[in-house]
């Protein structure tokens, strides 16, 4: 007997099997999963009235990282003003800009956003004394469990996960089927041939980014992830007992990086994130680096692409990559925190908040109690879904926040260098194992 699997539950069940098989970081903690407390929200107001609500002198501040949703969660914050009262100013900061960076000038400045973003395990260290224990929440008893780990400190739920993500290499599947592409390459001599084949019918193979975060943070990712235990091969990379220049999979990797810059279009460097992607939806391209976070993106673009998930080859084994994105903060230090958890209850939980959540925002849930929108998430995450299905030994984790903050903008600044044919192969393994020795030490 066969059974129905959304894409939801293929993604949760799938994320607490790459990350239960990725070992536990010394700061995980098991959040509480009571309910409401005395403090959450009733129902919002969307679901007791339509009438516009009294406006309040309350303006909470959300300074967010996601450039895809900018637009959607604007109309949702102006949804959350008619219905309660509250002004939510949003600022968005991400794409080709320094997110993390911003942030922090911003809070060395005095500037405590009500709500911001941040990843987990060590990317989240920075934020620890800012961070609510949101634990009590309405919602916090239906965060797909394998979410909660990267944020969660001493038991304590220090955020709300953000959805659920996948990447691998997105194609075009009308490009692939004009160069006679009848399989997808399961090894890097395939995709090398691939490559070819899509050369030799007039169609550049690959859109590149010289944005650090994509090099610096999926590429790289690509190799941690192959690991046999990705978290304790980057234990003995943190501790120095082992280097990346001594590593036979980033050897590897370095091929598959290799294969992608000499068939990529020839202004790489100069390409930005926005560029890269319109670009690509434009029909430049065969192939992107990106994942399901896209879709919005391109339907903008071409609306009905034929679009899918290739899994990357590396060790002759092509592997997808999920994981959660982002979570939600809320700032202790700012002047409304009571007004940010209502903001996210409502986000949540009301009709409106869902709704923006599972069809605006084009999100895969990391709340049960959400049901995605198979049409809004789109063609991308369907085909991870059907391949996630039928091969779920190849569905990998992500692991660069277990490094801590500042390493990956440094590999980002050495893929760049590679990019540009600055350096050599062994260079960037040298320079890569160089950022984590100069970040860990201080």
């Amino acid at each position: 007997m066969t059974k129905k699997i959304t894409i939801f539950t293929l993604l949760a069940v799938l994320l607490v099997a790459v990350l239960s098989a990725c070992g536990k970081s010394n700061n995980e903690g098991s959040a509480s999963t009571k309910g409401a407390s005395d403090s959450v929200a009733s129902p919002s107001a969307s679901e007791q009235s339509s009438a516009p609500a009294e406006k309040k002198d309350v303006t909470i501040k959300v300074f967010q990282f996601k450039v895809e949703i900018a637009e959607a969660l604007q109309k949702m914050a102006n949804e959350y003003e008619k219905e309660t009262g509250v002004k939510v100013e949003i600022e968005t900061h991400g794409g080709g800009e320094d997110y993390s960076a911003l942030l922090k000038a911003n809070l060395a400045a005095g500037e405590e956003p009500e709500i911001f973003n941040s990843s987990g395990w060590a990317g989240f260290d920075p934020y620890m004394d800012r961070a609510t224990d949101l634990s009590g929440e309405a919602w916090a008893k239906d965060l797909v469990e394998a979410s909660r780990p990267q944020i969660t400190r001493d038991g304590k739920l220090l955020g709300m996960p953000m959805n659920l993500e996948a990447y691998g290499f997105t194609y075009n599947k009308d490009l692939f089927a004009k160069a006679g592409i009848t399989e997808l390459p399961k090894t890097l001599d395939e995709l090398e041939a691939a490559a070819k084949q899509l050369k030799d019918a007039g169609i550049i193979p690959f859109a590149l980014t010289s944005e650090w975060w994509s090099m610096g943070i999926h590429t790289l990712n690509i190799a941690l992830a192959n690991q046999p235990d990705p978290a304790a091969f980057i234990e003995e990379i943190k501790a120095g007992t082992k280097t990346f220049a001594d590593d036979p999979i980033m050897k590897q990797w370095v091929r598959l990086v290799d294969i992608m810059n000499a068939n990529g279009q020839e202004k790489a460097l100069t390409t930005d994130y926005n560029t890269q992607v319109a670009e690509f939806a434009a029909g430049k391209y065969a192939m992107i680096q990106h994942g399901n976070w896209i879709q919005g993106m391109v339907d903008e673009v071409s609306p009905g692409m034929n679009l899918g998930m290739m899994p990357v080859p590396l060790l002759d084994v092509p592997n997808v990559f999920t994981g959660v994105p982002n979570n939600w903060i809320v700032n202790n230090k700012s002047a409304h925190p009571e007004e940010a958890k209502a903001f996210l209850n409502w986000m949540v939980t009301s009709t409106t908040g869902k709704k923006f959540i599972s069809t605006d925002f084009q999100f895969v849930p990391a709340l049960t109690s959400i049901d995605p929108n198979p049409e809004a998430v789109g063609k991308i995450a369907g085909d991870f879904a059907v391949f996630s299905q039928e091969h779920p030994d190849q569905v990998k984790s992500w692991n660069w926040d277990r490094f801590p903050d500042g390493i990956t903008q440094q590999w980002g600044i050495a893929m760049q260098e590679y990019l540009g044919k600055q350096t050599t192969g062994d260079q960037l393994l040298a320079k890569l194992d160089k950022a984590v020795r100069d970040i860990v030490k201080k």
